[in-house]
């Protein structure tokens, strides 16, 4: 792009080049309302939408403190017309308001007379608005709280929600920072309570924080803010335990108090850890397990890896607005533009930390990413050229080509815990038997997973070779190098959950490694290169090395 800022029309979104010599100071400023489209060099374009500015509004920005941004790093002069537009969308948040009215109940309260006017008169809104109650007033059945923000916010004017939440259930939780049978006594750390603050300000809404910042413990912080029954919701059973252990260490909470509902135990206590698969999954067509939501009075509703979010929970989870509702995520990016339901559904972001800004108080262990690029044979370039077009992707992410650049790079850590994780499986066994490495996969049961991971926990298994399972939710800080050899195309949310894998801080405060080995001349390259914008956001820069580099001579290091 060149010419300065530009508004694309289809999609009403600003892309805006930066080009400053203090990138990270540039990244903080900016990333609270806009999102990385690409960073070729020192030059960044930045994608402003609606949301994001409105995510931006919600958690306390304002307009004239992203004007000035936007003056002082823009590449180009910012024509006065776009900064104008940009106050003028966030302005647009919260000029209608839910709210309890002590004689009605839930109401559409409009600060603007004429958006309750236009809005109410839209066809999308149609069963949605109950009785006009004065000028500026509309009545709203309880029912319909979260679909009618989910349809303001597709009509550009969404509702802020302050109708308040019911306490549920009480029952009673503390954060045990003191140890408990025997444990380490710990602190919240301070990014960790900020987080919580901004959350229960809110009442409702998603926290992001990186990969192996202790998420559970804003959680379980929050839990204790709430001093009432709690569903969480998690990817999967291994995650699920993983809370419950963390849940039993940092709180009051007992073991016969966190009930699990899974594929395997159908547990309902006070605090339940269920999985999103089972609530998903359908007997005769019908979502049966989603009447855990009604299960119990619960007084808060954590969502784990909340980018996850399947659709019948966004469904369900539109009937629970006067539940307080936790989002927890390490990059709230969904590849399947879904980002505007979890805004209206779970709630605005209220809180997003910086990578770089953990790693900086150690929190996080530092990372050198390195890709390297692999060139095909001439046979497999043959294969690649002359296959369908739905196909090159398998073929140029699963060559054969990478075992050997693989082992290389496992061989250069003699001496660390190495993860090996791709998409697909058969590439994941043919790595296992070259390595000479176990696999944990879909099939491979919870039982197995839980004896792998502790075997690489101790330092039984110095590799493992991993399959999607190993996106999220796995606790294995023992991991310092990881090595991508797929993915899932483009998807930036699966490079940062891999990177969060090799982020535990390392006792010894040494450095994490990693590497996504990618087939050069094929779109394996241009979707490595979007998987990486959002960790580029966040200021981490890949090195690009031949595997020639690799087979050989050490590989350079980063600063």
């Amino acid at each position: 792009m060149s010419g300065g800022p530009l508004i694309v029309q289809s999609d009403k979104t600003l892309l805006l080049e930066i080009d400053h010599p203090d990138a990270q100071s540039c990244r903080m400023a900016i990333a609270p309302f806009a999102e990385l489209e690409r960073s070729p060099e020192h030059v960044h374009t930045y994608r402003l939408t609606p949301l994001g500015l409105w995510n931006a509004r919600a958690a306390g920005h304002d307009a004239e403190a992203v004007v000035d941004a936007l003056l002082k790093y823009s590449r180009y002069p910012v024509p006065h017309a776009l900064l104008v537009d940009v106050a003028e969308t966030m302005d647009r948040y919260g000029r209608l308001q839910l709210a309890n009215d002590p004689a009605h109940g839930l109401v559409l309260r409009a600060l603007d007379r004429l958006v309750l006017i236009e809005v109410a008169k839209s066809k999308k809104l149609a069963g949605m608005l109950g009785a006009k109650l004065d000028d500026d007033t509309i009545a709203v059945h309880p029912s319909e709280r979260g679909r009618l923000k989910q349809a303001l916010l597709k009509l550009g004017w969404p509702a802020e929600d302050l109708a308040g939440y019911v306490d549920g259930e009480a029952h009673p939780i503390e954060l045990a920072e003191a140890g408990k049978d025997g444990g380490k006594p710990f602190t919240l750390r301070s990014y960790q309570r900020e987080a919580v603050e901004a959350f229960w300000a809110g009442g409702s809404g998603v926290v992001v924080l990186p990969c192996g910042a202790g998420k559970t413990l804003v959680g379980a912080a929050a839990m204790a803010e709430a001093k009432a029954t709690t569903l969480i919701l998690v990817t999967n059973t291994v995650a699920g335990r993983q809370w419950k252990r963390e849940l039993i260490a940092r709180t009051s909470l007992t073991e016969e108090e966190i009930g699990e509902y899974s594929g395997e135990r159908k547990e309902i206590r006070p605090v339940t850890i269920a999985t999103y698969q089972v609530l998903t999954s359908r007997r005769g067509g019908a979502f049966t397990h989603l009447d855990l939501f009604g299960a119990r009075d619960w007084g808060l509703v954590v969502y784990d890896e909340v980018h996850l979010l399947p659709a019948p929970i966004f469904r369900f989870t539109a009937d629970l607005q006067a539940r307080r509702r936790l989002g927890l995520t390490a990059t709230l990016v969904r590849e399947d533009g879904r980002e505007g339901d979890v805004f209206s559904l779970i709630g605005p972001k209220r809180y997003d930390a910086p990578w770089k800004d953990i790693e900086q108080q150690g929190w996080i262990a530092p990372a050198q990413c390195t890709e390297v690029r692999v060139t095909l044979t001439d046979a497999e370039r043959m294969s690649y050229a002359t296959a369908e077009a739905e196909e090159r992707y398998r073929m140029a992410a699963t060559a054969r080509t990478k075992l050997p650049v693989v082992r290389a790079l496992v061989d250069r850590h003699p001496d660390e815990q190495v993860l090996v994780i791709g998409g697909y499986i058969d590439q994941l066994h043919q790595l296992g038997e070259y390595l000479d490495a176990p696999i944990v996969q879909g099939s491979t049961t919870n039982k197995e997973r839980e004896r792998l991971f502790d075997a690489f926990r101790s330092g039984e298994v110095r590799t493992l070779v991993i399959s999607k399972v190993g996106n999220f939710s796995i606790d294995l800080p023992e991991a310092a190098v990881a090595i991508q050899v797929s993915g899932t195309f483009g998807s930036r949310q699966e490079e940062a959950q891999r990177l969060g894998r090799v982020l535990r801080p390392k006792a010894d405060g040494r450095q994490a490694h990693f590497y996504t080995v990618v087939s050069r001349d094929t779109i394996d390259t241009e979707y490595a290169a979007h998987r990486q914008r959002f960790l580029a956001e966040q200021g981490y820069a890949y090195t690009i090395v031949d595997a020639d580099d690799v087979l050989g001579p050490p590989l350079p290091s980063v600063d």
